[in-house]
């Protein structure tokens, strides 16, 4: 049985990227293993969840049987109307918390719409009260909701959640030494939020500049920080050569956000862009849609978001000056990657 908090249960789920910014734009959870059809019609029992799934997935291993049949089970009967769900999005790196409004549905009609991934038949409707970046909460709290099941439920900082969803200000505990070394063990997702958090909090706005400069420096560009303040929108100018005489010139605008960055921000660097010249924007968070669009449709634009600048400073990283690498302390680790078969 689930255990409430304050008359909620809370749940964390896990949607792939595939998904972008659907569940928010449509008011749903979903989950996936298309093969099992309308669960709704499937008796109310664990162990019948089970055998289906084994028939239906033999491929799966035999102890992921009961795990995977478990989260279906949760999400069909144990998930209530007034329950509280927790969603990592990936496509923006937001944490968004909202209500559960109806009872569980096959979703046939809503992938023929295009509204859902066909992968993820099983739905739930939702009412999203709350969209926060990452870093509102602490790094603790950021692992509890890394869990690896699709479905979970939250509990240990069950409270932390819960005060974000009342818009009580999140006061995250501050990264000690034992966090730190906590980050550089996680998976990927977890630095990336070390760094983002560290890029945040750590650098004024101004300093971001000089770092996003510094970084296009060791990716071989030449680069210059406009002045401050007035720079009508430029943050940086790069080019390839030293006196910046040859195409292309690259014209960077820089925002220290972990908020979404919409079209007309992006516009607003596009109209300071010749039609020789490259428009580049850095954000630590992402991009909305029509953002993503207005890129799609101008081949001399770029968009760079958190994740794609995070993969940026790690490929560099060796090669940062001695200040930056003490803004933003990482070593060198290896984590499990995916076993190749031997064909």
């Amino acid at each position: 049985m689930s255990e409430k908090t304050n008359g909620k249960t809370l749940w964390g789920v896990h949607m792939g990227a595939y998904h972008d910014t659907r569940p928010i734009d449509h008011d749903y959870i979903a989950i996936g293993w298309p093969r099992m059809g309308d669960l709704s019609k499937l008796t109310a029992d664990r162990e019948a969840f089970k055998a289906k799934l084994a028939d239906f997935y033999p491929e799966a291993k035999k102890g992921a049987v009961p795990v995977q049949a478990g989260v279906l089970f949760r999400f069909i009967h144990e998930l209530e109307p007034g329950d509280i769900v927790i969603y990592p999005s990936k496509a923006d790196r937001m944490v968004n918390l909202g209500e559960i409004l109806g009872d569980y549905a096959y979703a046939q009609e809503d992938i023929a719409a295009g509204l859902l991934p066909s992968e993820t038949p099983h739905r739930r409707e939702v009412r999203w009260l709350q969209c926060l970046p990452r870093t509102t909460f602490g790094q603790s709290a950021l692992h509890e909701i890394g869990s690896a099941l699709t479905l979970f439920q939250v509990t240990t900082h069950a409270e932390e959640f819960l005060a974000a969803l009342r818009g009580e200000t999140v006061e995250p505990e501050p990264d000690d030494d034992a966090d730190v070394e906590a980050v550089s063990e996680q998976v990927e997702e977890s630095t990336e939020d070390f760094v983002i958090r560290r890029l945040k909090t750590a650098l004024t706005p101004e300093r971001f500049e000089h770092f996003i400069a510094h970084l296009l420096r060791r990716m071989g560009y030449q680069a210059r920080v406009t002045q401050y303040s007035s720079d009508g929108g430029i943050d940086i100018i790069a080019h390839r050569d030293e006196l910046g005489f040859e195409p292309p010139v690259i014209k960077v605008q820089c925002k220290q956000m972990v908020n979404t960055i919409g079209r007309p921000d992006v516009q607003q660097l596009m109209g300071a862009v010749e039609q020789q010249e490259f428009g580049l924007f850095v954000t630590l968070g992402g991009y909305s849609r029509e953002a993503l669009d207005a890129e799609r449709s101008r081949p001399n634009l770029r968009l760079l978001d958190g994740q794609m600048l995070t993969e940026l400073i790690f490929r560099h990283y060796d090669q940062f000056e001695p200040q930056w690498q003490t803004i933003i302390p990482l070593k060198r680790r290896y984590i499990p990657g995916p076993v190749k078969s031997e064909s």
